[in-house]
């Protein structure tokens, strides 16, 4: 009994001189384990008296009730002292001023589209909206493409096994306001279009916006003085405005629009290639054919349709030479764009 109180001694010595949970246990395992120092003394009861024994192991039992008492009241110290060490390696200073959350912004595409449908707006056009999956009547045979057309290739069209293709420009959405509304009327329809391209100035999915009036004696000086009036004022620019003639298959007669370049006003430069022009849309009269598939009388209307490519104008206008660029998602890049 004598050794035991030594043991108790050093155990409650060796306890309290425990710096950290993993010891703690280490020295739980070694007096208080199955194999422990106290639980050995235990298993000596045998070799006393009997009569001894209730007594010897009534004190062998409190020894070990005093060494687990320790135990636990130190670890609760240290599990109070690295508690307070964690919250002191993390503690903030509330006195600094905060942070916040960055404020996002609009993406340069989507700026340059509610810009352009603004404008158009202003100027008595309504905004229409389709289906990005259409059907051949309304994005090829309605617009009076001919069977044989490239267009229609597939190494031009995304189609689909049913027949049905992701459209390949807005023009669809033109064709369908004529059946829905009739003449006479002015829409505007901006959005997402697909082809097989892809380079610095070619994406597979691109923005188009495309214009068509309807009505009693709408003529093709009408189209030039809106397109050119729209310019000036998307550009923000006194430019100058030039028609070429072009074909397509739903428009008669058909031009390409060149403006003046923006970035060098007109005297040439790497961006117009030295000619001082920019190619930026196309437009013509409605062919009689796509009026008179809309269900139009084309003896009694007239009118003039013109498309663009948004993504286009986002890049004139902000001046990015690569259009891959935009779609990218880099955050640096578009947080150029947020106060713009």
């Amino acid at each position: 009994m004598q050794e035991l109180s030594s043991l108790v001694e050093r155990a409650l010595a060796e306890v309290a001189a425990c710096a950290g949970l993993a010891a703690l246990d280490e020295a739980r395992v070694r007096w208080l384990g199955k194999k422990g120092t106290l639980t050995e003394q235990l298993k000596s009861l045998g070799s006393l008296p009997a009569a001894e024994r209730p007594a010897a192991g009534l004190r062998i039992n409190d020894a070990k009730t005093r060494v687990q008492a320790a135990i636990e009241a130190r670890r609760e110290v240290l599990t109070r002292e690295e508690i307070e060490r964690t919250l002191a390696a993390g503690k903030i200073d509330v006195s600094l001023p905060g942070r916040g959350e960055g404020r996002g912004g609009l993406h340069p595409v989507t700026k340059a589209r509610l810009r352009i449908e603004a404008l158009f707006q202003r100027a008595g056009f309504e905004v229409a909206t389709g289906p990005e999956i259409e059907d051949d009547f309304h994005n090829f045979e309605a617009l009076n493409f001919p069977l044989n057309h490239p267009a229609r290739a597939m190494h031009d069209t995304f189609y689909f096994p049913d027949g049905k293709l992701l459209r390949t420009h807005t023009s669809p959405v033109q064709i369908r306001a004529m059946l829905e509304r009739g003449a006479p009327l002015a829409v505007v329809a901006p959005g997402r279009v697909y082809r097989c391209d892809s380079d610095m100035t070619h994406s597979p999915m691109f923005h188009q916006i495309e214009g068509l009036k309807v009505g009693e004696a709408v003529s093709f000086a009408n189209m030039k003085a809106m397109l050119h009036g729209f310019l000036q004022a998307f550009f923000e620019q006194d430019l100058a405005m030039r028609l070429r003639p072009s074909y397509f298959p739903f428009t008669e007669p058909s031009a390409e629009v060149d403006m003046s370049c923006v970035f060098c006003g007109g005297k040439g430069c790497r961006t117009c290639k030295h000619t001082g022009w920019l190619e930026i849309a196309g437009c013509g009269m409605v062919h009689p054919n796509v009026l008179m598939a809309s269900g139009i009388d084309a003896e009694r209307y007239s009118g003039y349709a013109f498309g663009m490519g948004i993504d286009r104008l986002t890049m004139l206008r902000y001046g990015v030479n690569d259009l891959r660029l935009f779609f990218e998602n880099d955050l640096r890049f578009l947080e150029q764009f947020r106060t713009l």
